[in-house]
């Protein structure tokens, strides 16, 4: 597709391109607008004219950003376009898990008309790990709830902490103490795993805990293994920690409520995402162009 003079290569899928699929297409291509799609050093070595990256969200993870440091390759990201969409699908994994919505809508339709005991959110405890603009939208939500709020994050705001009543603590605390804990830290060396055996055996019994950041901030196999004990009563994932979620045992669990990495895909997300990727992209193009131009002057 060619539009104002710019040839489009579209993902005409509709799904995450594997490594393969993304070297077809970016072999001429002088920028990128990425979602989730592999951008290592084994795919970014086969774009040759390749200037800049949009990325459409936050999360870099999937980029070697060192391969494009060293080949002047820039990377943007859409910061905050998601953020109230993110949080939104947050706050109602947790009410889902919590209130066995799903487990009950699906029980209704095949002839199970029960009633079914769940858990109270109201008044509860949360816990948030990640205090980044995703993870204080969360926290926004739940004053409404009359939540307790147990915080997280490697920098410490004290204006806002204050201002929301945070209580500011460190993981292993509010694995101890929350009945509710929502993720949004990036996927770095010190998260990966950060949800594990051993943080699990130290949670209420009773706990519900939300992943829609990154997958590998939560060990899948060691959840797994909770949910089945029934060491905690229940999870709601829109990540994984495979790139293949769709053999993962944790879609067997009936307190396992998956989504397929769509927490910002709502209209307003979507829109603003969009604009301002393109609106990156075309920047850091732009620019390219006016560096190369002075050069050559």
């Amino acid at each position: 597709m060619k539009a104002r003079g710019v040839t489009v290569v579209e993902n005409e899928t509709g799904s995450v391109l594997s490594e393969s699929q993304m070297i077809d297409r970016i072999e001429d291509v002088d920028g990128i607008i990425a979602g989730v799609d592999p951008l290592n050093k084994d795919v970014l070595k086969h774009a040759k004219n390749l200037k800049a990256i949009a990325k459409y969200g936050v999360g870099t993870d999937n980029i070697d950003l060192d391969y494009c440091k060293k080949h002047g390759i820039a990377v943007s990201i859409t910061k905050n376009a998601n953020r109230n969409a993110v949080a939104d699908y947050t706050f109602a994994l947790m009410l889902n898990v919590a209130r066995r919505v799903t487990e009950i809508n699906n029980g209704c339709k095949n002839g199970d008309w029960s009633k079914k005991v769940s858990l109270d959110v109201f008044g509860k405890k949360l816990g948030v790990i990640g205090l980044g603009a995703i993870g204080r939208g969360v926290i926004h939500r739940a004053e409404g709830f009359d939540m307790q709020i147990y915080g997280y994050d490697v920098f410490h705001d004290d204006v806002f902490l204050e201002d929301n009543q945070v209580n500011f603590t460190d993981v292993e605390t509010i694995f101890k103490e929350c009945d509710f804990i929502t993720l949004h830290v990036p996927l770095i060396p010190s998260t990966e795993n950060l949800v594990n055996a051993e943080m699990l055996s130290k949670a209420k019994k009773n706990l519900v805990i939300v992943n829609a950041a990154r997958g590998g901030i939560i060990n899948d196999t060691d959840l797994y293994n909770a949910l089945v004990n029934k060491q905690i009563f229940g999870a709601g994932l829109d990540v994984f920690q495979t790139h293949d979620p769709q053999h993962s045992k944790l879609l067997e669990l009936p307190n396992c409520i998956v989504g397929s990495h769509t927490a910002a895909s709502s209209q307003g997300a979507v829109n603003s995402m969009s604009l301002r990727a393109v609106s990156n992209l075309m920047r850091d193009l732009n620019s390219k162009v006016e560096q190369e131009d002075n050069v050559a002057v």
